[in-house]
């Protein structure tokens, strides 16, 4: 759990309530449920009429990393790499077999694949960048609903204050209904901004900042696996993956 996150939500979020209870306000002003079906729902519209199906059901599925991101243990990775370096130098590039049936994670085992197979050193490095850019591709389209999010659900929001305007001029001749009417319709505005400052936009941030620790990954792993399909020195493969690290 990242708690800095979690915390962090909590955190904006109570300040905006606090800071209403303090100003005399209500809270249960802030409970309407036609501004947010308006806001909400109007947002995953556009979402998903600009990013399609896919990209948007990816999208949402990634934000449970924003609370529980993976653990990469880049010590325990080095570690790995540098036995798998030593196995290939003392017995062979096929020796690398018995290591792919322990390992859980796709893309190193396509590399090792890769090595045992006797692909070339440049031509495997070709294919492994190529695979990262299309990760790094499809992951990005994905997280890219979350910022689109955070840019359509304040103009939305002005739209659902604009809709509750109409509604209180339709209604002008009962005076008194008027103040807490507009009070109702800028609830909508709250929506909007608020969501897309508090939630969206930290959100997609949060998700861009762990794809590039993935694709750093990733391209280190890449570099280890030319590494040891040249042939390099296993201390030389080390050595450069501790220079990742720095």
């Amino acid at each position: 759990m990242d708690w800095g996150s979690l915390i962090g939500i909590v955190l904006a979020l109570g300040g905006i309530l606090v800071g209403q209870l303090l100003e005399g306000g209500k809270l249960g002003s802030l409970i309407q449920p036609a501004a947010f079906i308006i806001v909400f729902v109007g947002t995953i519209g556009a979402v998903l009429l600009q990013s399609g199906w896919r990209n948007f059901s990816q999208g949402v599925k990634m934000a449970g990393l924003v609370f529980r991101p993976k653990h990469d243990d880049y010590a325990d990775l080095i570690r790995d790499i540098t036995s798998w370096s030593v196995i290939a130098r003392r017995e062979g590039l096929l020796s690398l077999e018995r290591v792919i049936k322990d390992v859980d994670d796709s893309f190193i085992e396509h590399g090792l694949r890769l090595i045992v197979d006797g692909v070339e050193p440049k031509k495997l490095r070709e294919v492994l960048d190529m695979e990262i850019s299309a990760y790094e591709t499809k992951q990005r389209l994905a997280i890219k609903i979350w910022e689109a999010a955070g840019g359509y659900a304040p103009t939305i929001g002005i739209l659902g204050a604009v809709l509750g305007l109409i509604h209180v001029m339709e209604n002008l001749s009962d005076p008194s209904r008027l103040g807490s009417g507009i009070a109702v319709a800028f609830v909508a505005t709250i929506y909007g901004v608020g969501f897309a400052n508090l939630v969206f936009l930290p959100i997609s941030s949060k998700l861009k900042a762990l794809v590039s620790r993935d694709i750093f990954k990733r391209e280190m792993l890449a570099d280890a696996f030319s590494g040891i399909a040249s042939g390099d020195n296993p201390r030389l493969i080390e050595e450069r993956m501790n220079i990742y690290l720095t």
